[in-house]
């Protein structure tokens, strides 16, 4: 197939086939080809097409979509996914180079570095974080607010969870495996079990037998809960409670799941525990020789997690 001839669409779905081979998470293939489809359209009203995007291009696009109302984080959303794409174009020598970062350095770097580099991710306190929790009514998305919080996993590792992942006696989840994670064994207290098994209870009425998710959406029973389904309510319950900003574009204003893992890491640091096994709980990467040959032992790690997290006073 000559490439003037293809589509933008074709790309989009060559791209995305690149993606799964690579190893990328099906919600970040969807988000980024959801990024691409918006931009082609927006470039079919420019007369241009994906192959054939200037600089200045890239810089309406920008110029657009923040006229709009595309919040900033959204906006360099969809610049990751660009330049996830024309990294792909480049690497299929379809193009020489990927226009896409000089962009991203010129357009979007400068509003990262805001307040001289002083914008942090919030944090809130154990107090903050008990009103969170028990102000949620839902007992789905408060077991997803509360194993945020217990476990300080990433969006996609929580979605990923089936129910056969959970051992009730050991009190830990084996999380699927990933690419950004190491260690995937993670524990829980009686704290997040009692509510976990609240909503296990409920989530028999929404299921079909073979559905072993976990979370899953009260629209379908056989679906799995999604990414976009675990932000909105989850900023859903932070708004009402006060953490959560929407119409602010900082970065302190936001609390969102990640915020989480933000505040699991920093109260079990507080209270004492060893950084390496602050590592192993986040499934950080090892990189020293010694983190490599470091064996840690899963018993004294659970002793120190129980020790250490954070009690909420769940009603």
């Amino acid at each position: 197939m000559a490439l003037e001839r293809i589509k933008d669409r074709q790309l989009i779905e060559m791209f995305a086939k690149d993606c799964r081979t690579r190893g990328l998470t099906s919600g970040t293939i969807a988000a980024y080809s959801y990024s691409l489809i918006y931009f082609s359209k927006f470039l079919q009203g420019k007369g241009y097409t994906l192959l054939s995007v200037e600089r200045n291009i890239l810089r309406d696009y920008i110029a657009h979509i923040r006229q709009i109302g595309f919040k900033q984080k959204t906006i360099e959303n969809h610049f990751s996914a660009f330049a996830s794409f024309y990294d792909y174009i480049v690497y299929e020598e379809w193009a020489k180079q990927n226009i896409v970062k000089d962009v991203q350095k010129r357009y979007l770097k400068t509003y990262k570095d805001n307040d001289n580099g002083t914008n942090q991710r919030k944090l809130i306190s154990v107090e903050e974080m008990s009103h969170f929790i028990n102000l949620i009514l839902d007992i789905r998305d408060k077991a997803i607010c509360i194993v945020f919080a217990k476990t300080g996993i990433r969006r996609g590792e929580l979605i990923a969870i089936d129910l056969d992942d959970i051992d009730w006696i050991e009190m830990s989840i084996i999380l699927k495996p990933t690419r950004k994670r190491s260690n995937r064994v993670v524990f829980f207290d009686n704290e997040c079990a009692m509510v976990l098994q609240r909503w296990i209870r409920k989530r028999e009425q929404h299921v079909v037998t073979e559905n072993k998710a976990l979370f899953v959406p009260y629209t379908s029973r056989r679906k799995r809960l999604n990414r976009s389904g675990v932000d909105k309510l989850f900023i859903k319950w932070a708004t009402i409670a006060g953490l959560h900003d929407p119409n602010s574009d900082k970065i302190e204003d936001h609390f969102t799941p990640h915020c989480s893992r933000h505040w699991f890491t920093t109260y079990l640091r507080r209270a004492g525990m060893p950084r390496e096994f602050i590592q192993e709980l986040r499934g950080d990467a090892r990189t020293g020789a010694i983190d490599i040959y470091d064996h840690i032992d899963r018993d004294e790690l659970k002793k120190s997690y129980l020790a250490t997290i954070p009690q909420l006073g769940l009603e």
